[in-house]
């Protein structure tokens, strides 16, 4: 069973993530399971008078106990289905050649289970390391949010998949270059520590070409160069090659974004009377495959004025499924949530819309979450003071330290 000092080193994230897995049934439990099983199987051969049938049921429930259980559990069920077994012998003196044989069989099966819970523990506490390094790494590079400047405060919520695959890909990132704001959110195909290597990749190039780049265009180029090259890399050891999913935009002091969306789920715009959905021409091919396009990426415009919300998130949202197999109706909850207050207003914050929708896919896919989930929400800021944008969008207390980067 996991030490307390060993759930105190774990990080609470990870616990709860892994929860699942780690959350032993109690002693209490194994006692009165154990003794219910014998108390049947006493009964049926009491009733039906063969005494063979003890030892060969009683032998399985060690097996049983090392599928669920832990090593000290499964040990006490062993020991238990061999004592009990041995007791026929004074019980059943007639069938003691029978029993003998079952006490052998039921003491081996238990050595057996006992081995094997071993190596499942075993094999599931280097499964929760390597997530638990994996996870941390994949938070090195994604910096908290909000995250603000000059013209956007960008808030949201991130949730990574900590499952058997480990972990997916889902970026985002911002950054304040001489030429206004240049926003990312991406998604790496596939999962697992090559996904994240891919996604230290794409961040690193990003903040670096996001303040050398004048045109977005150039930026997301300078993106594809950084995947190719991961992927050559990577086509050296025989790993699989990936491709990216991206929007990246581009917001200064005017009215209008521009946007080069490769492959991703496209943006929303909620505000009074506004479309959700920004209507923007045909996707990209993902970054690393640009290759195969037949011209240049082209990059779309479209208006995001004061007062509303630029919603962007990936395909974990987007494509969350219910148990019968529905996706979830994102618009529809947008259009719930865009509901204007008798001021005009919105009657969500930009934060709380995340959370809510976040809250909301959960509970449609039945609490399973298949894959990474990012949900940013994106405000403009009033230049004569941002930081309270930042405190307001958060109800963060003036003393309280400034989460501004």
């Amino acid at each position: 069973m996991a030490s307390r000092a060993d759930e105190r080193a774990e990080p609470a994230d990870l616990r709860r993530a892994a929860d699942r897995r780690t959350r032993w049934p109690s002693n209490g439990a194994v006692l009165l399971w154990l003794v219910g099983l014998t108390v049947l199987i006493l009964a049926l051969d009491v009733l039906t008078g063969a005494g063979v049938r003890l030892g060969g049921l009683l032998a399985f429930l060690p097996a049983f106990a090392a599928a669920f259980c832990t090593v000290p559990q499964t040990t006490f069920t062993a020991c238990w289905a061999t004592a009990t077994v041995a007791l026929s012998l004074i019980y059943q003196p007639h069938h003691r050649s029978d029993a003998a044989v079952a006490v052998l069989v039921t003491a081996v099966f238990g050595v057996l289970s006992v081995l094997g819970c071993r190596y499942r523990i075993r094999h599931e506490n280097e499964l929760l390391r390597l997530r638990s390094t994996a996870t941390a790494m994949q938070r090195s590079i994604l910096r908290p949010l909000p995250l603000l400047t000059g013209q956007v405060l960008m808030d949201g919520v991130y949730e990574p998949l900590q499952e058997d695959k480990l972990v997916g890909g889902d970026i985002y990132d911002l950054a304040a270059s001489p030429y206004g704001t240049r926003v990312l959110i991406g998604d790496v195909q596939g999962k697992g520590l090559a996904a994240i290597g891919v996604a230290f990749a794409v961040i690193g190039s990003f903040r670096e070409a996001a303040h050398r780049e004048a045109t977005l265009t150039g930026l997301v180029e300078a993106l594809e160069d950084a995947v190719v090259r991961h992927n050559a890399v990577a086509a050296e050891t025989d790993e699989p090659e990936r491709f990216v999913t991206a929007l990246v935009l581009g917001i200064d002091t005017t009215p209008g974004v521009e946007v080069v969306n490769c492959g991703h789920p496209r943006p929303c715009l909620i505000g009074p009377g506004m479309p959700l959905s920004v209507p923007l021409g045909d996707a990209d091919l993902p970054l690393g495959l640009h290759s195969l396009a037949p011209g240049p990426r082209s990059v779309d415009r479209f208006d995001f004025p004061a007062g509303t919300t630029l919603l962007l998130c990936t395909d974990g949202l987007t494509e969350a499924r219910s148990p019968d197999g529905a996706l979830f109706p994102l618009e529809e909850r947008l259009a719930a949530g865009a509901r204007p207050t008798a001021a005009g207003r919105l009657a969500q914050s930009p934060h709380d819309l995340a959370q809510s929708l976040y809250d909301e896919s959960r509970g449609f896919a039945a609490g399973l979450q298949q894959d990474d989930i990012a949900i940013l929400t994106l405000r403009r800021t009033d230049p004569a003071g941002p930081r309270d944008a930042v405190r307001s969008a958060r109800g963060i207390s003036r003393r309280s330290p400034d989460p501004s980067p």
